[in-house]
């Protein structure tokens, strides 16, 4: 059975790191931990589960950080987590059955990230990542900001998850900050860093820049496809608060001419039509996302409610509109199917039933 180092990367997390480590302990053979300036008792922390606690003077990389930390792993394989991750019952269950049966030649082990939730704890956004790598000179991460190590080698996907449990206090300008210090430096940014840097432009409301980002990021023409899509969709949003309908609609078109129709990209143009009363239209883009597969090992950032429940409510509304009651009682029950606790499903039966 392969060994396998976690290495991971901390500051400032006292409040979550013991969680985490907790989790992962029993399915790795090594834990690694490097700081890179905590001032709270996140170190001490760290010591309590591995004796391999290193520090780290931030440079502001994380991609050398977690290169540092992964140099000092020693076993096959190298992985890493965030201090809020953690691996939940089910999903160790099935990564100590992996471990157990890993096949040699593998190189790059592709696993879920779990980001957001519904009201039941079901992911409603998620999307695979490299999780797990043969430690070799190939592991190596790039970027300095949303840092990634290109998977290489054999590559297998694992329907393993990660579960991203946030801390209540984030700095929402940090990757702002150090994309803007990168520029300030004269530094190029690359496609992937063109297209995160506008996506913290539009996280934290800068709308013009972003949509501005976007546009030169997609222009170049050198991003990767999901990127592209994403870049697309994300824009869309930009000008729709920027209050200018029409280059949403063209940014939400020009995803098609990346790849065939994503369940999100139909369900921002669903919604689209809908917010113009334009329900025939919206009808039909809705039942479009109905028929889109979901491409998970692609890597794309999958909207869960956007394959199935998101669809079946809007239609639900959309149909209502319309007068045709009985089709939009129907999705309705469907949408309710997906997710049992909605309360917008809940608060549609009580409404047809009083109708």
């Amino acid at each position: 059975m392969p060994t396998i180092s976690l290495c991971m990367i901390v500051k400032n997390e006292e409040e979550v790191l013991a969680r985490c480590l907790a989790s992962a302990k029993p399915l790795v053979d090594e834990i690694v931990v490097v700081d890179t300036g905590s001032e709270d008792s996140t170190k001490e922390i760290a010591r309590q589960f591995t004796d391999k606690v290193y520090d780290f003077e931030w440079i502001d990389n994380f991609g050398a950080a977690r290169n540092f930390a992964f140099s000092q792993g020693t076993c096959d394989y190298l992985m890493w987590l965030d201090a809020d991750d953690i691996i939940l019952p089910e999903d160790a269950a099935a990564f100590l059955s992996l471990k157990e049966t890993l096949d040699s030649s593998v190189d790059t082990v592709m696993m879920k990230y779990n980001i957001a939730f519904d009201e039941q704890g079901k992911p409603t956004f998620s999307y695979y990542r490299e999780r797990v790598m043969r430690n070799c000179p190939l592991a190596r991460w790039d970027g300095a900001i949303h840092e990634v190590v290109t998977p290489f080698g054999k590559i297998i996907h694992a329907p393993i998850g990660v579960t991203h449990r946030r801390k209540d206090k984030t700095d929402a300008q940090r990757n702002l900050r150090l994309f803007e210090r990168l520029i300030q430096r004269g530094e190029t940014l690359s496609p992937r860093e063109q297209f995160y840097y506008a996506r913290e432009l539009y996280y934290n409301a800068r709308y013009a820049e972003a949509a501005a980002m976007f546009e030169r990021f997609l222009n170049e023409g050198r991003g990767w496809l999901e990127n592209n899509i994403e870049a697309c969709r994300v824009q869309a949003q930009c000008y729709n608060a920027l209050k200018q309908p029409e280059p949403a609609l063209q940014a939400l078109l020009r995803s098609f001419t990346y790849d065939a129709p994503r369940a999100e990209l139909c369900c921002e143009l669903g919604y689209y039509f809908f917010a113009r009363n334009e329900f025939e239209k919206a009808v039909q883009w809705y039942a479009t996302a109905l028929l889109c597969p979901k491409k998970e090992a692609s890597g794309a950032f999958l909207l869960e409610d956007c394959y199935g429940y998101l669809p079946h409510l809007q239609m639900c509304v959309c149909l209502d509109r319309l007068g045709r009651t009985a089709e939009a009682v129907a999705h309705n029950e469907e949408a309710m199917k997906i997710r049992p606790q909605s309360k917008a499903c809940e608060h549609n039966r009580m409404y047809f039933e009083g109708k």
